[in-house]
């Protein structure tokens, strides 16, 4: 008898700058420590392949549910959001749309900044920590493999990458398009992470600006990046206070779950332009109220645009057609792990019926050449199991109840695998 297994569905839930700003995202940001502790519970309460992606532009979980909202519910636990929030302003991708999304998401189809690559590096991170969690699987784990070789064609075979853009660019754009005195103004940078050597890298390649400062909490990163790039000078983290005073654009990239520049630091009357590059915020609501400063967050910055755009969304036909192809790949191999087992136990199941029949015949008829019936029958069962594959790979088709069907009229144990074993 076939064996009653309840699939579940493959859902992408979360929230993007597309319906989300920066402030909204913030809240539903999740720390390194809060991803750990959502995919330890994952891993406590039996949900087999699941992971969690969270950067500046998005925060997502990806995996296998009864329900979207049992993911839905984890994240509005682990992060700040509500779940009423979370309605407001959310997606929910299921099966076959999830799995488009994370391939756009993987190519850079999807990002912020048409292109930027950066998606690609936070995506593997966040398959890795659920790997060494224990909450991915095989189906997730080819599934990604997919998403990264399409990745990987798209940047190299067509232009959708070319040029540079990306926040830090943006943010070195943003100052080049509205301060004609740019080159002359005190910079100071508050952060090492990516965004922020990019940025001081930015600033080296477009500017020909020399008062750049350097402020990080461990000193020691700022002292080797320093001695890479000697234009930039280095600043001690316990003088913060006294460096934005003597700043004329302050540009924030720490990457902290919570605001680390304050009113507190902002001691000065003169005019000042806070670049905040990172979600959630790095810089206090209350800051954007001081009539000297002039705030820009993050959403701001990607509406810089350049003629690197009109060229890459000429390549997004071409992208897609990759992804089309990667996609095919993916319903194949899935087709295969589906099927095979189902096709194997009732090939299976006929030879039993044709052994059968063939010893009831040599019984009953005298000179019965097995050889030729066994050729014959045999025939016939390769081509009754190449119906069936073809009628399991069809998009309509329902593939539990073909299952259950053939098991009835076949009487064998028939078993479909599981959307926790793929």
């Amino acid at each position: 008898m076939l064996t009653d297994i309840k699939a579940k569905n493959f859902y992408n839930i979360g929230i993007s700058y597309v319906k989300a700003d920066a402030h909204t995202r913030g809240k539903f940001s999740l720390s390194k420590e809060n991803q750990i502790a959502l995919l330890e519970e994952v891993k406590q309460n039996d949900f087999d392949g699941v992971f969690v992606l969270s950067t500046c532009n998005r925060t997502e979980i990806i995996g296998f549910a009864d329900h979207p909202f049992q993911l839905i519910s984890m994240l509005c636990k682990y992060s700040m959001g509500s779940v009423e929030e979370f309605a407001k302003v959310s997606y929910v991708h299921k099966n076959q749309e999830a799995i488009h999304h994370l391939f756009r998401m993987g190519t850079g189809l999807d990002s912020q900044i048409l292109g930027d690559y950066e998606i690609v590096g936070q995506l593997r991170q966040a398959f890795k920590l659920a790997k060494e969690i224990g909450t991915t699987n095989a189906y997730l784990e080819r599934l990604l493999n997919n998403v990264m070789q399409a990745s990987k064609r798209v940047k190299n075979e067509t232009k959708l990458s070319s040029g540079t853009t990306s926040v830090s660019y943006a943010a070195v754009q943003y100052l080049i398009k509205n301060l004609p005195d740019y080159n002359s103004k005190n910079i100071l940078v508050f952060g090492l992470g990516k965004m922020g050597k990019h940025t001081c890298k930015n600033l080296a390649e477009y500017t020909q600006n020399k008062s750049v400062t350097l402020i990080n909490r461990t000193e020691e990163k700022v002292e080797e990046f320093v001695k890479e790039h000697p234009f930039i000078s280095k600043a001690s983290y316990n003088n913060l206070t006294k460096e934005i005073s003597d700043t004329d654009i302050l540009v924030v990239s720490t990457g902290a779950s919570m605001p680390v520049i304050t009113l507190e630091h902002i001691q000065t009357d003169k005019e000042l332009l806070i670049l905040d590059l990172s979600v959630p915020a790095n810089v206090s609501e209350e800051v954007k109220a001081l009539s000297n400063v002039t705030l820009v967050n993050v959403d701001e910055l990607s509406k810089v645009t350049d003629e690197t755009l009109t060229i890459r969304k000429k390549e997004v036909p071409v992208a897609e057609g990759i992804i089309e192809e990667h996609k095919e790949e993916f319903k194949e191999w899935l087709n295969h792990r589906r099927f095979t087992p189902a096709i194997n136990a009732l090939k299976k199941s006929l030879e039993t019926i044709q052994q059968n029949e063939i010893n009831f015949h040599k019984k009953k008829i005298d000179n019965f050449d097995v050889d030729q019936a066994e050729a014959i029958t045999s025939r016939f069962i390769q081509k009754i199991t190449t119906q069936f594959v073809k009628h399991l790979k069809q998009e309509e088709t329902s593939v539990n109840q073909s299952i259950q069907v053939m098991a009835k009229v076949f009487g064998t144990n028939l078993e479909t695998i599981d959307a926790k074993n793929h």
